[in-house]
């Protein structure tokens, strides 16, 4: 539906993002993961054409959009930025003022006002003001807002970092019937790596601007320090990871979660990245296959990827002691 060709985009000469081509389909729950600075809302953005690339050009239904046509095609697509502005007024207010703007009547736009106010868990606020509300009913505020136009894409950049668990957990199912209901395509700028695998049909991958070649999982923006020869040390959280790399200086790793080993007890191999902690999840990896996703705090959460049968045999589950262990040359360097 919406795409990006041979973009590359500058703020005051810097590249902040670069994509040979980025596309979200008719219809589709997108995931764009990385860690902070990565471009994710830069290329929220570009998607909203609210910039325009410095080089590159943006697609609709595989024609590229002119200048003179973006006013038009922004009413089919809406972003909602993380720290959402809402206007003065009501809730009842906010959430149908798109609809008011667009001539729709005053029943059909207080129906319409309702319903994604029941969606969203907004009823019974329906008559606050903004210095009445916390920053996550804002953000559902606003969100709610966004869904109420019906636009056929709809952007969102980090829409439940202020959200609580039971909030956030609304949020998702009133967009996932929204998808149900008709056709919309969600593209979510996020670094919760548990609601991306739960919620979105793909995840990409962001770092320092550039679609990640390995899987989300895992990703830290460090500074690389000499440790030895053709070894560099990066301080992750709480503990030192040790690269394979003749880099030095800011740079993006990335630990293959397959390229992880998982035991109960450190064990005589040539890895030399061994990090105790306890098991923190554990679930069906969502790429299939069979595989099992275990989530640790080894000083830092790290996510691997094991056997159903590995996972029996070690008796994983949360609050087990294990032990991650991978090799410096495992680890990906951006």
């Amino acid at each position: 539906m919406v795409e990006l060709r041979g973009v590359r985009h500058r703020y005051d000469g810097r590249l902040v993002l670069d994509l040979e081509h980025f596309v979200v389909p008719a219809g589709a729950m997108l995931a764009v993961v990385g860690h902070n600075g990565a471009g994710k809302s830069t290329l929220l953005r570009l998607l909203a054409l609210l910039e325009t690339p410095t080089e590159g050009s943006v697609v609709w239904d595989g024609v590229p959009v002119p200048r003179r046509k973006r006013t038009a095609l922004r009413r089919r697509v809406t972003l909602v930025e993380q720290r959402p502005v809402l206007l003065r007024g009501t809730v009842l207010e906010n959430i149908g003022f798109g609809l008011r703007v667009r001539g729709i009547s005053r029943a059909d736009a207080y129906k319409r006002t309702a319903e994604v106010a029941e969606q969203l868990g907004l009823l019974s606020l329906l008559e606050r003001r903004r210095t009445e509300l916390s920053d996550g009913e804002v953000q559902r505020v606003a969100v709610a807002r966004a869904l109420a136009v019906r636009p056929d894409v709809l952007l969102l950049d980090e829409p439940v970092s202020s959200a609580d668990r039971a909030a956030a957990g609304a949020m998702y199912r009133a967009l996932a019937a929204e998808r149900k209901a008709r056709p919309l395509a969600i593209c979510i700028a996020s670094h919760q790596l548990e609601d991306a695998y739960r919620w979105a049909d793909d995840i990409r991958a962001l770092a320092d601007g550039r679609l990640s070649p390995v899987t989300p999982e895992n990703l830290f923006r460090v500074e690389l320090a000499a440790a030895g020869t053709d070894t560099m040390s990066a301080r992750v959280g709480t503990i030192d990871i040790l690269v394979t790399t003749d880099r030095a200086g800011p740079a993006v790793l990335a630990v293959p979660p397959g390229d992880i080993f998982v035991s109960r007890e450190p064990l005589s191999s040539s890895a030399r990245n061994v990090l105790k902690g306890r098991v923190t999840r554990i679930a069906a990896h969502r790429a299939g296959g069979g595989g099992v996703a275990v989530t640790a705090d080894v000083g830092v959460e790290l996510i691997a990827i094991v056997t159903a049968e590995a996972c029996r045999e070690l008796a994983l589950a949360p609050d087990v002691p294990v032990v991650f262990s991978f090799k410096a040359s495992a680890v990906r360097v951006f």
